[in-house]
């Protein structure tokens, strides 16, 4: 049974993928479409200033981490974002091990940040507008299960009352049509990705399920928060070829 998109290979698959492309027709997966839109929501009321000047790190799932981190990339102010695993038992997992849903962890992203330019609630109030939908319960649009969860890893106490407080507020004002059900939970690991994973949106563009599912969140990202925006994106590897 197909579980993700993303992970199937081979010419088959290829040639199918492009037929539904050349015809005009979404990509479906169980039913499942495109990236979902993004939604506007208010900045967080609880959002502590930091003036220590030190860059700090904020570990964040949203399904497949190629947009996720993507997103950050083109965010001002974040000086790295880096493709992992976390949340799970399973020490230094591969991807292939994580795609079985057994290990635990959540494909996640590691978004190091100056917080002399951009805050933690800020990164978490682009998290949930532009980088995914945290309604959806262990999938991300095409993609289903646990490993596909939306979450918040805490690295200190102030982070998680920030999160836990930024939940509580959207859920009142009604910001979704559905409740949050993103995790939060204190950060035990974060394992880095297999390099392959790291930039991959931008070196694929090309690729239907980069363009159905990640490039409209670069794009939600450029237009809802200008402010924000970076053209150029900090790749981990610095800028590269194309696939």
């Amino acid at each position: 049974m197909l579980k993700s998109i993303k992970d199937l290979s081979g010419p088959i698959v290829v040639i199918g993928i492009a037929l539904l492309v050349l015809g005009g027709l979404f990509l479906q997966v169980r039913g499942l479409g495109a990236a979902e839109s993004a939604v506007e929501i208010p900045p967080p009321t609880l959002d502590p200033a930091d003036n220590q000047g030190a860059l700090q790190t904020a570990i964040v799932a949203g399904g497949c981490f190629w947009g996720v981190q993507a997103v950050f990339q083109h965010t001002d102010g974040v000086e790295e974002a880096v493709s992992g695993y976390a949340g799970g038992e399973v020490e230094d997992p591969s991807y292939r091990q994580v795609t079985t849903g057994r290990t635990g962890h959540a494909e996640s992203v590691a978004v190091r940040y100056d917080p002399q330019k951009i805050s933690y609630g800020k990164i978490l109030q682009i998290f949930f507008s532009v980088a995914h939908d945290p309604t959806q319960l262990n999938r991300q649009g095409p993609d289903v299960g646990t490993q596909y969860r939306s979450a918040i890893f805490t690295t200190t106490d102030e982070q998680k009352r920030v999160a836990e407080a930024y939940i509580a507020q959207l859920d009142a004002v009604g910001a979704y049509s559905s409740p949050i059900v993103t995790e939060i939970a204190p950060l035990k690991n974060f394992y880095r990705a297999e390099d392959y994973h790291q930039d991959y949106a931008t070196l694929h563009p090309s690729q239907p399920y980069i363009m159905y599912n990640d490039l409209p969140k670069i794009e939600n990202m450029k237009a809802m928060f200008p402010d924000y925006w970076r053209e150029e994106p900090k790749l981990v590897f610095g800028s590269g070829g194309t696939g």
